[in-house]
């Protein structure tokens, strides 16, 4: 499946809505509507999995880039739409230290975190 990736700001937030499978394949998708979502400034990006439908090692690297990106300007990342198997994933794999989960996107832009995605 093919990966499609768009931003939209709202005051400080910037919100990555992305689609299909986060693997290699999404790596220039992520990487320019990151570029996009920094050029806004926000104070915290917001990253939609809702219609994300698989990730794999290469796609958690992309996401390893932008957290790190992220820690170093002092940005909060948040997620949205993570289903509960990669939301187990990224705690196996302590990416969930770096970013908090909300079930939906309004949960993350009021910043209410979730218990369960």
């Amino acid at each position: 499946m093919s990966f499609e990736a768009d931003v939209r700001t709202r005051g400080s937030l910037a919100v990555l809505d992305m689609a299909g499978d986060l693997d290699a394949h999404a790596d220039e998708g992520i990487t320019v509507a990151h570029a996009l979502a920094i050029e806004a400034d926000p104070e915290v990006v917001v990253l939609d999995f809702t219609d994300v439908g698989f990730i794999n090692s290469t796609g958690i690297a992309l996401l390893v880039r932008i957290l790190m990106e992220a820690r170093q300007q002092g940005r909060e990342v948040r997620a949205a739409g993570l289903t509960s198997h990669y939301r187990h994933i990224f705690e196996i794999t302590q990416l969930a230290e770096f970013m908090t989960f909300h079930a939906d996107e309004p949960a993350a832009l009021a910043g209410t975190a979730s218990a369960e995605a």
